[in-house]
C-alpha cells in the first residue's frame, strides 16, 4: 500500500526538520523535500520556483527562513509559495507552518508579519493547548498577527505563537530543532546575528542543548495533535 504523502518546502535548509519530519515518518508519510533558496543564492534569494500542486500530497509542512516573508527580496517566491498555501486550504489540505511557514501562513490567510518589537532568540516560554504549551526554541525578530477568524492557541508577552485556521496550524517557534542544528545556524551567519541583538551564543546554544532530551518526544505529540485534530478539522 502506497504511504501518505508529505511536502516539505525548506526555504533555506531541509536537514533541520528533524524530529517533526521523523514524527510524520513514523505515521505512515512518505516524506518528499523541495529546497527554495539553494546555497549560492543566500545573498540573492529572489529565485524562480515552480512549486508542485498541493492537492498531490495529503500534509504540507513549511518550515523557517532567514529572509522576512515581507522583503521584496524575496517576492518572486513568496506570491506562488502564498498561493500554493491557499490552493491547500482550499482542497482541504493540512499545512503545519514553523517560524517563517507559520507566518506565510497568516500572510496567506488574511493575518500579517510584522517586525517583532521583541526579538526572540534562544529557548521561551510558551502558553496556550497542552501540544503548544511548554520551552520552545526561538529564532525570529518578525511576528505573525493571526487572520481574523483564526484560534490562537499559543502565546507569550513577545508575541502570538501558534494559531488554528480550519486545517491550518502555525507556529512562531521551532519544535523541529535541537543543538547541532542551532549550532548549525550559529555557524553559518548566526553567531554575529544574535550578538548584535544582545545575546550570548555560547549562553544560547546551553540553553538548547538543555532541551535537546526533550525534543523528540515534544515534537511527536505536536505532530500527532496536528494530525489527530487539526488536520481532521471540517473544512
Amino acid at each position: 500500500m502506497m504511504g501518505k504523502r508529505l511536502l516539505v518546502i525548506g526555504h533555506d535548509y531541509l536537514e533541520t526538520s528533524g524530529a517533526i519530519e521523523g514524527r510524520f515518518a513514523e505515521r505512515g508519510y512518505d516524506v518528499e523535500g523541495l529546497r527554495v533558496v539553494p546555497s549560492d543564492r543566500f545573498d540573492d534569494p529572489g529565485v524562480d520556483v515552480e512549486f508542485p500542486d498541493p492537492r498531490e500530497y495529503d500534509a504540507v509542512l513549511v518550515l523557517g527562513a532567514r529572509w522576512s516573508a515581507y522583503s521584496d527580496a524575496v517576492a518572486s517566491w513568496v506570491k506562488p509559495e502564498t498561493e500554493l498555501l491557499q490552493a491547500a486550504d482550499e482542497a482541504g489540505v493540512p499545512v503545519f507552518g514553523i517560524c517563517f511557514g507559520g507566518q506565510m501562513l497568516a500572510q496567506a490567510h488574511g493575518g500579517q508579519v510584522v517586525p517583532s518589537p521583541v526579538p526572540e532568540v534562544g529557548p521561551s516560554v510558551v502558553t496556550g493547548v497542552p501540544a503548544v504549551s511548554g520551552v520552545w526554541t526561538q529564532w525570529h525578530y518578525d511576528r505573525f498577527v493571526p487572520p481574523a477568524d483564526a484560534t490562537v492557541v499559543g502565546a507569550n508577552a513577545a508575541a502570538p505563537q501558534a494559531f488554528v485556521l480550519r486545517r491550518n496550524l502555525a507556529v512562531q517557534f521551532h519544535p523541529e530543532v535541537d543543538a547541532a542544528n542551532v549550532q548549525g545556524w550559529l555557524d553559518d551567519g548566526g553567531t554575529e546575528d544574535a550578538r548584535g541583538h544582545g545575546f550570548d551564543p555560547e549562553v544560547l546554544i546551553e540553553h538548547v542543548r538543555s532541551l535537546d532530551g526533550e525534543v523528540p518526544a515534544r515534537a511527536a505529540a505536536l505532530v500527532d495533535w496536528f494530525l489527530d485534530e487539526v488536520a481532521e478539522a471540517p473544512r
